[in-house]
């Protein structure tokens, strides 16, 4: 009888201590109306890590599942230190941008509220779950980069907007009856499709393997498999058994386990400190790390953030292909990449562009080159952050000429470079260079340009020791 009682108090204990995690409840609106709101869960300010996570209960945008893919989450997240915002959105009925506009002001609204509420506005999630998982994803691969979540929790997501590939009724009822099967619609809300790297955010994805409503494999597979072709970090677990809609139901078989998954990626997903340098790499391919495996884990700005450690914040803003030269065939400050490095409002920049530039097609406007990197220089400047710039050269081209699309070693050496030292010298910048040390057939991969993974860790090097020094 003493071991029943025993067990009884202890299991009050527990939930006594459970009910603690969340110190403060509230809700804000999202539209002035309070048409859309935030029901808020803050754990205790000293428990607080500063992440805080955006939960888009699901519904088919039909309706919505408030409380076991809603607020039933709190206790979990509040008890890791995890702030937890529910999102009431509005239903769209053919209007896609209510239910968008709600998730984005929302991510919004929190980052605007960190201070107040101690949270890290670089670590800002969203969750969604089926319909709520739709929604998630687009503002992950669709939102600018003030609205724009910093890691994604994707549970059931419907990812294509493809009637047959998705669910019909979240389809319908986003676009409306009459636009359900618009092709262009369905191309740009199938968020796998919208999948761009670096500059989406991680993510998990947890599903069933019998989940009739939402397809698993047209869905979370395909968001997962995009991510990855991407190099960007994704994890994605599938159970068994369980079917659609098992949310935080304690009678989906897997519940402890799937609690588990999660609560370890979120222990192993980097959280920057909020008062962290943020370096900012702005390049091609080479910064990008092109024809490395998850780039995101092993290119050469990831390898810089793991030399500099947790005092900084390291961003890649690489873009494949790109040109410093406006008039290029592939101009870098066309690209989103450019609008996310201004947002990031870096202290530091690394810009490495050039190597493109050298092929014929775009170095016939090379008179051009100098006035586009003082553009370049001249809107970093106008930051608020007032960052300090580092010009790294073009790495030797060992790839042979061939045509006009064929980088120019010769170009790079005679014409570009004597350029890059003229724009640093007038605006009083430090080179990196480290042709040198990345002129080694081991460090390259087969086409003579590209950093293998050695090479990419070599690059990192001298950036850090530029940067620290």
């Amino acid at each position: 009888m003493k071991k029943i009682f025993l067990s009884i108090a202890l299991t009050l204990i527990t939930l006594t201590s459970m009910a603690q995690s969340t110190a403060r409840k509230f809700i804000v609106n999202v539209t002035p109306d309070g048409a859309s709101t935030l029901i808020s869960f803050l754990p205790a300010a000293d428990k607080a890590t500063g992440k805080a996570v955006v939960i888009c209960p699901g519904g088919g945008y039909g309706m919505l599942c408030m409380d076991y893919e809603g607020t039933n989450w709190s206790e979990f997240f509040n008890s890791q230190g995890i702030a937890c915002f529910v999102l009431k959105y509005r239903l769209p009925h053919g209007d896609r941008s209510l239910p968008f506009s709600d998730a984005e002001n929302s991510i919004k609204i929190l980052r605007d509220s960190a201070a107040v509420w101690h949270l890290n506005p670089y670590d800002i999630g969203i969750m969604g779950s089926s319909a709520g998982g739709h929604l998630a994803s687009t503002i992950s691969t669709h939102a600018d980069y003030a609205h724009r979540p910093n890691f994604s929790i994707l549970f059931y997501p419907v990812i294509s907007m493809d009637p047959k590939k998705g669910h019909a009724g979240s389809t319908r009822n986003l676009f409306g009856k009459d636009k359900m099967y618009d092709k262009d619609l369905i191309q740009e809300y199938s968020n796998d499709k919208q999948v761009v790297s670096h500059l989406t955010p991680p993510a998990i994805i947890l599903m069933t393997n019998d989940d009739v409503a939402v397809p698993p494999v047209t869905n979370g597979v395909a968001y997962y498999s995009a991510m990855r072709n991407c190099g960007n970090d994704c994890a994605m677990y599938i159970y068994p058994t369980g079917n659609h809609g098992f949310g935080y139901r304690s009678d989906f078989k897997y519940h402890d386990q799937m609690l588990g998954d999660l609560t370890k990626w979120l222990e192993e997903l980097p959280s920057p400190k909020s008062d962290a340098v943020r370096v900012a790499c702005i390049g091609n391919s080479i910064t990008d790390g092109a024809r490395i495996d998850m780039k995101d884990l092993k290119g050469y700005p990831a390898q810089l953030q793991q030399i500099l450690g947790a005092g900084y914040n390291v961003k890649n803003f690489g873009v494949s292909g790109c040109t410093m030269l406006k008039k290029g065939n592939f101009p870098y400050m066309n690209r989103l990449a450019w609008r996310d490095a201004q947002a990031f409002n870096p202290n530091i920049v690394v810009i490495k562009l050039g190597t493109n530039d050298s092929k014929a097609v775009n170095w016939q406007y090379g008179a051009e080159f100098k006035q586009d990197m003082q553009s370049m220089i001249d809107t970093l400047k106008l930051l608020p952050s007032k960052p300090k710039i580092y010009l790294a050269l073009p790495i030797v081209a060992n790839c042979e000429v061939k045509n006009e699309g064929s980088i120019n070693n010769e170009v790079i050496e005679k014409e570009i470079i004597p350029i890059i030292y003229k724009v640093a010298k007038k605006n009083k910048l430090k080179i990196i260079d480290m042709r040198d040390d990345m002129n080694r057939e081991e460090l390259l991969s087969n086409d003579g340009i590209h950093p293998n993974v050695k090479g990419a860790g070599v690059m990192a090097k001298d950036v850090a020791t530029a940067i620290t020094q």
